[in-house]
């Protein structure tokens, strides 16, 4: 069964969930995904610029830093 969201509509889903159970909007997110079984590209289309600002926000509050890219170099020459 294929399901058709748009990303009004599920920003509307996230934000609805972030206030009625009280979880930050990246849970919000994960939740919709594993419930509906999304593919991830699927969900990061769906993910609007409000919706990412408000994520990344989190984040920052939290002090999560991101991730350091990895070099395709062995550490030694």
């Amino acid at each position: 069964m294929i399901f058709h969201i748009t990303k009004e509509d599920f920003s509307k889903r996230v934000e609805n969930y972030v206030k009625e159970w009280g979880v930050e909007y990246l849970e919000a997110v994960i939740h919709f995904q594993e419930e509906y079984s999304y593919d991830d590209t699927l969900v990061a289309s769906l993910v609007n610029q409000p919706l990412r600002e408000k994520i990344e926000q989190e984040a920052r509050d939290k002090n999560y830093r991101s991730v350091p890219k990895i070099k395709n170099k062995l550490p030694f020459a």
